[in-house]
């Protein structure tokens, strides 16, 4: 098995903005942590995504409320993918 098969990308970065990876036991505690902050960030999404409906939905929606609701879809989805890359 190739080495990088081996490893998972995590949820976060490290200090300088790198990808972190999990190398070990795919069961342990820091993957049982990786899943919940996972949950957490799919669950964001799905909130971003509702409220960015209620806001295309609302045909007096202004400029500033189309721009809040793209500000919170844009890192939700940064962290789906993240997530879809994760899993492979």
């Amino acid at each position: 098995m190739d080495k990088h098969e081996d490893m998972r990308l995590l949820p976060w970065v490290s200090d300088m903005g790198k990808p972190c990876y999990l190398v070990g036991d795919p069961e342990g505690v820091v993957a049982a942590f990786a899943d919940r902050v996972e949950e957490r960030q799919l669950a964001a999404a799905h909130q971003a995504l509702s409220e960015a409906h209620s806001v295309l939905g609302e045909p007096a929606a202004g400029a500033l409320a189309l721009r809040l609701a793209l500000a919170r879809v844009l890192p939700a989805l940064a962290h789906v993918l993240r997530i879809a890359e994760s899993r492979g």
